[in-house]
């Protein structure tokens, strides 16, 4: 059952990424490498969770559209 949910939330991952960007495409071990197992630093407060990336994080722009385009309405 956790593998058909972790299935699920990579294929909804891959459906918000904008279809001219490179990784639209992209296979799901892919994704994983470049979105999921990054490192960045958890701010949490009260009412946000905020993570810090590095400077130099190539994806930075796509990972903050994924998480406003999953966010829902």
């Amino acid at each position: 059952m956790l593998h058909t949910a972790a299935y699920w939330l990579i294929l909804e991952l891959r459906d918000a990424i904008p279809k001219t960007h490179a990784l639209a495409v992209a296979e799901f071990a892919t994704l994983r490498l470049r979105l999921l197992k990054l490192g960045a630093r958890v701010i949490e407060t009260a009412c946000r969770v905020r993570l810090a990336f590095a400077a130099a994080c190539p994806d930075a722009a796509l990972i903050r559209h994924l998480a406003t385009a999953l966010a829902g309405p």
